[in-house]
C-alpha cells in the first residue's frame, strides 16, 4: 500500500514538473517572438465605439498584452472592463502615450483629437486606426475597407483611416458589382439609426418619446425623419452625403466614379438601412447578381419575399456582416439595378472594421 502512495505522489510530482516546463515554454515563446502579443491603446474608450473595441477585441481574442485606455480629462479615472479586469482611463496626452510602446492605436474621439494625437501615437511607433474624418480624404493615408482595398494597408505611414460607417456598409457590394460588370453611377439613400450621433443622439431618441426636448439634433428624433446628417455645405449637399460621394470614390479607385446621396437621420437605435440604386456598365442575368452577392466575404444575402425575408435594422443590429436584400432590376434605364442594404453601423460601420484592419496587419506582418 505504501509503495502505492508513493507513485501515486511520484506521478503528482511528474505532473506539477512537467506543467512547469510548459509553463515557462510558454513564456519562452512569447519572448521570442513565437506568440505574439501587442500593445493597443483605444482612444475615446468611453463612446459608443469606444466601448465597442473593446467588446470586439474580447470575442475576437486579440492578441493584447498590454491594454490601455484614453479619453477626455473629464473621463480620466473612470474605469472600463476588458476580459474580467478592470483598466482605469487616462487623459489622451503626450506624457500618457510616449513611454507605452504600444503597438496599435485604435481611434473614436472625434476628428479634433485626432488631427492632435494620432500623429503623436505614430511619433511614438503605433500604427493609428482612426475612426474619424480627419484623415480619410489624405492622399498620404490609406482608406480602407478589409474585404475591398486590403492592399492599400501597406501603403501607410503610421496612419490608417477607417470610412464612414455609411460608406463602409456599402462597399463590399460595390466591389464585387465594379470588378464584374462596372459601375456607371450611384444613388445612396440612406436612413441612419440615432446611435451613429453618439450617445446623446440616443439619448435624444429615448428622451423625445418622453416629449423632451432634443440636445444633438435640430428636431425631435423620436417619430421624425430629418434629412440632415453632418453641417450643409455650400452645394446644398450636407457632410455625410459628401462623405459617401468621395470615400467610395477612394476606396474603389475610381475617382471619376458618378454617385449622389441623400443621407437621413431616422428613429431607430442602431443599424444603418441604405437603398442603393446601381448602372452597371454591362449587362446582367438577376440569378447573376445573387449569386455573385452570395459569394461576397462580409455580405450575407436575405433576399426571399414568398417568405417575407429581407434585412430589417433590428434583425441586423449585432451582426457583423452586411445584409442585401430586395435584389431587383431597375427597368426605368439600362442595366440598373436596386438594393436593399443593412448594418451594425456601431460594428462593421466602426469597432469591426478597424480591428479587422489590425488583424490583416499582424497576419501578414507588415
Amino acid at each position: 500500500m505504501n509503495s502505492f502512495f508513493q507513485l501515486i505522489l511520484l506521478i503528482d510530482l511528474i505532473f506539477i514538473q512537467y506543467l512547469s516546463i510548459v509553463v515557462v515554454y510558454i513564456k519562452l515563446l512569447i519572448n521570442l517572438g513565437g506568440i505574439i502579443v501587442y500593445n493597443v491603446a483605444i482612444v475615446g474608450a468611453t463612446g459608443n465605439v469606444g466601448r465597442k473595441f473593446l467588446e470586439i477585441l474580447e470575442e475576437r481574442n486579440f492578441p493584447v498584452k498590454n491594454l490601455y485606455v484614453f479619453a477626455s480629462k473629464r473621463s480620466e479615472g473612470s474605469t472600463l472592463s476588458f476580459k474580467g479586469k478592470d483598466y482605469v482611463v487616462e487623459e489622451t496626452c503626450e506624457k500618457n502615450i510616449k513611454d507605452k510602446k504600444i503597438d496599435y492605436a485604435l481611434f473614436s474621439a472625434g476628428g479634433d483629437a485626432s488631427k492632435e494625437f494620432a500623429p503623436v501615437f505614430a511619433k511614438y511607433g503605433a500604427v493609428v486606426i482612426d475612426n474619424s474624418s480627419a484623415w480619410r480624404m489624405d492622399p498620404e493615408v490609406p482608406l480602407v475597407v478589409p474585404e475591398v482595398n486590403p492592399e492599400d494597408i501597406k501603403l501607410h505611414k503610421g496612419i490608417i483611416a477607417n470610412p464612414n460607417c455609411s460608406t463602409i456598409q456599402a462597399m463590399a457590394i460595390m466591389k464585387a458589382l465594379n470588378d464584374k460588370y462596372g459601375i456607371k453611377r450611384i444613388v445612396y439613400s440612406t436612413y441612419q439609426a440615432v446611435s451613429g450621433a453618439g450617445i446623446q443622439g440616443i439619448r435624444d431618441l429615448e428622451d423625445g418619446i418622453k416629449g423632451v426636448p432634443p440636445k444633438k439634433f435640430p428636431y425631435p428624433i423620436a417619430g421624425n425623419v430629418l434629412p440632415h446628417i453632418d453641417v450643409f455645405l455650400e452645394d446644398g449637399y450636407t457632410k455625410e452625403e459628401e462623405k459617401m460621394i468621395k470615400e467610395t470614390r477612394k476606396i474603389l479607385h475610381e475617382p471619376d466614379l458618378r454617385i449622389t446621396a441623400t443621407t437621413a437621420r431616422v428613429p431607430v437605435l442602431n443599424a444603418h438601412s441604405e437603398s442603393i440604386n446601381v448602372e452597371l456598365n454591362s449587362e446582367f442575368d438577376i440569378k447573376d447578381i445573387f449569386e455573385l452577392l452570395g459569394n461576397t466575404k462580409g455580405v450575407t444575402v436575405y433576399d426571399n419575399l414568398e417568405e417575407l425575408k429581407y434585412p430589417t435594422a433590428l434583425e441586423v443590429s449585432g451582426k457583423d456582416d452586411v445584409y442585401v436584400g430586395r435584389i431587383r432590376r431597375d427597368f426605368s434605364v439600362d442595366n440598373g439595378l436596386n438594393l436593399w442594404v443593412v448594418g451594425d453601423n456601431i460594428r462593421k460601420g466602426a469597432a469591426l472594421n478597424a480591428i479587422q484592419i489590425a488583424e490583416i496587419m499582424i497576419k501578414d506582418n507588415k
